[in-house]
């Protein structure tokens, strides 16, 4: 998938996503050091900001380092799903940040805290990871993987990871689904995810597909929808919703959530989704309308 493909399909899922009235100046930045002075908390999204697949961007440890030197709190607030908590920490470690446990909120750490308020008995089926293990989970679960009836037994689906997924998976789930259906649960709205190789399919995009075959009502949560915001907004305890800068890479994800919130954003341009890219257009057919515009942090 290129960029204009899905910057024209998060365009068309536009009515499901958040409603925010806030458009910024879209002010140029030769990076977020330079917006210090509005900020006391930087909020980061990861892939496209931090890193790109299992590659940091150069020069992020230092300005995350000048960042916290200045006194800044800071906080990682991803979409990635892949990983346990620990195993996200683990994560940042080996890209070279020093981000403690409590400054990093995953997507799937907020949508953990649901799952047992929908099925709280039931079997979830997951799409998971390779190596994913069931006791990771607060819920009984199982992963999807080529089996119809492992679909058809579950009470409810947690779609988590894309990395194992295959159309004959979602063609299963889709017709389990259709026989009868249940509670889907997105811990990743991405529709896609910058990597080194270019724009990988997540979660998010096969949900949406679900949704306009099936017309379902997935449950997402995870940039740009309000529960991962509210974890956030809760760890950085008292600190006003204008003081707060959201760092991203995604007008649809990162930028329109964090406006619903009454945050200032940040767009990075030159390594996420809109890598090599004018941005302009994207800006002035979407209306969402960062702050400021930076190519790198």
């Amino acid at each position: 998938m290129t960029p204009e493909m899905a910057f024209a399909r998060y365009e068309e899922i536009r009515a499901h996503l958040p409603v925010s009235s806030h458009k910024g100046q879209a002010k140029p930045v030769s990076g977020i050091d330079q917006v210090m002075d509005q900020t006391d908390a930087f909020v980061f999204d990861a892939y496209g900001v931090l890193n790109v697949g299992d590659s940091p961007i150069p020069g992020a440890h230092e300005r995350v380092q000048q960042l916290r030197n200045s006194g800044k709190s800071l906080l990682v607030l991803t979409n990635a799903a892949s990983f346990t908590r620990t195993q996200t920490t683990e994560k940042f470690a080996r890209l070279g940040f020093d981000f403690a446990p409590e400054e990093i909120i995953s997507s799937r750490e907020v949508c953990e805290t649901c799952l047992t308020d929908i099925a709280p008995d039931g079997t979830w089926g997951v799409m998971a990871p390779a190596g994913f293990e069931a006791a990771e989970l607060p819920v009984a679960a199982v992963a999807l993987e080529d089996t119809p009836d492992t679909y058809d037994a579950a009470d409810a689906f947690l779609l988590l990871s894309t990395s194992d997924w295959t159309d004959v998976r979602q063609e299963m789930l889709r017709a389990s689904l259709a026989r009868n259906p249940r509670p889907l649960v997105v811990a990743n709205p991405d529709l896609v995810a910058p990597r080194e190789t270019g724009l990988t399919l997540e979660p998010g995009f096969y949900a949406v597909a679900l949704r306009d075959q099936l017309g379902i009502a997935p449950v997402f949560h995870g940039k740009p929808f309000p529960s991962v915001y509210a974890a956030a907004q809760a760890r950085l305890g008292d600190i006003a919703p204008q003081r707060i800068t959201m760092v991203g890479d995604t007008l649809h994800t990162d930028v329109l959530g964090a406006q619903a919130q009454g945050w200032n954003t940040a767009l990075i341009t030159a390594h996420g989704l809109f890598a090599g890219h004018d941005v302009t257009g994207y800006i002035e057919r979407s209306g969402i309308v960062p702050d400021w515009i930076a190519p790198s942090i």
